[in-house]
């Protein structure tokens, strides 16, 4: 039998929580066999959720947690003060290695901090970013910054590529995964400041298949396996691509009910739009790994379903068995 993987969740973490953390824990504990959960929040709440499931009880921990850090919280002071919170406690069972991987649907600036300073960057990694996989049409690309790395520099987006090379090979199985740095047009010499001083950079990297510039238009068809940017570019991407999917589907729905000839072809399209609608779905693919940190942390949406929550616990199974951290460190070092 493989070792067992413990993930500490933040059972407090999220608009839905606890239900939809605790829900993704059993879920998440009943699929695979080699995973412990630690739900680390209020004792009473979690465990009244617990009391609806069934599963075994020895892969399921119950940390109680009394203080719970609020989404409108300034973090680094809700970090530092709020030392018996669900975000911080959990972080630390990482950081003393009591855990292997941490997730939460709260606080994403709490969790961005308390990665950096709780469980901290490897050696040689300047900034840990935000990595959330994207869906296109042949399939899905890693996204790399989307919200940890606002001010980045040239040489935090050519570790991006790096440690993005690194996820994509071992994690999805993508060999020599191709590389494209967001741009404004698909020449060498467009951009600003930042993409030109990083685009000779990531040229001229022997160890990352670099093809040169993305248009945004361009990520939905697929073109690259790794979009590297920025965390403010990566953000703005990430919640346009969540925004279009969702108006989208207020369109498809609105005109499939528009007349008693769309409805009767909805039905006869019903099962296989859903497949097809279901590629398409984030949630599917779990959270945003934080690359470059000496243990793994794992940040979801604040609305995220019970689905994405277990999704991204069983990620945590598959980044551990890996060794994701180890080669990342290599990777970064030479």
């Amino acid at each position: 039998m493989a070792d067992i993987v413990r993930v500490a969740v933040d059972a407090m973490g999220g608009d839905k929580a606890p239900f939809v953390t605790v829900k993704g824990a059993v879920d998440a504990v009943n699929e695979a066999d080699n995973l412990k959960v630690f739900l680390v929040g209020q004792k009473d709440k979690v465990e009244s959720e617990l009391s609806k499931y069934k599963y075994d009880g020895s892969k399921i921990e119950v940390v109680d947690a009394t203080e719970v850090i609020e989404m409108a919280e300034p973090p680094v002071m809700a970090i530092r003060k709020k030392k018996d919170s669900s975000i911080v406690k959990a972080m630390y069972m990482v950081n003393h290695g009591e855990a292997d991987a941490y997730v939460s649907a709260g606080s994403t600036g709490a969790t961005l901090v308390g990665g950096q300073v709780i469980v901290g960057r490897l050696k040689g990694v300047d900034r840990a970013p935000l990595a959330p996989l994207i869906p296109t049409e042949k399939g899905n690309s890693l996204l790399i910054d989307c919200g940890a790395n606002v001010d980045a520099r040239a040489n935090h987006l050519v570790q991006f590529a790096k440690m993005g090379t690194v996820y994509m090979e071992n994690i999805m199985g993508i060999k020599n995964p191709t590389v494209a740095i967001v741009n404004i047009g698909a020449e060498e010499e467009k951009g600003n400041a930042l993409v030109k001083e990083t685009f000779p950079l990531l040229k001229n990297c022997p160890d990352i298949n670099f093809i040169g510039s993305i248009e945004a238009r361009d990520i939905p068809a697929g073109y690259a396996d790794i979009i590297v940017c920025e965390a403010f570019t990566g953000n703005v991407i990430l919640k346009m691509y969540e925004g279009v999917a969702k108006s989208m589907m207020h369109v498809i729905k609105k005109s499939l009910m528009g007349s008693l000839k769309t409805k009767i072809g909805a039905l006869l399209i019903k099962n296989d739009l859903k497949k097809s609608l279901s590629d398409y779905s984030l949630e599917k693919y779990g959270g945003a790994p934080m690359l470059g940190l000496k243990g793994l942390v794992v940040k979801t949406h604040g609305s995220s379903s019970d689905i994405e929550i277990k999704n991204s616990i069983l990620q945590c199974v598959t980044f551990t068995e890996q060794r994701i951290s180890e080669k990342i460190s290599a990777k970064i070092s030479e």
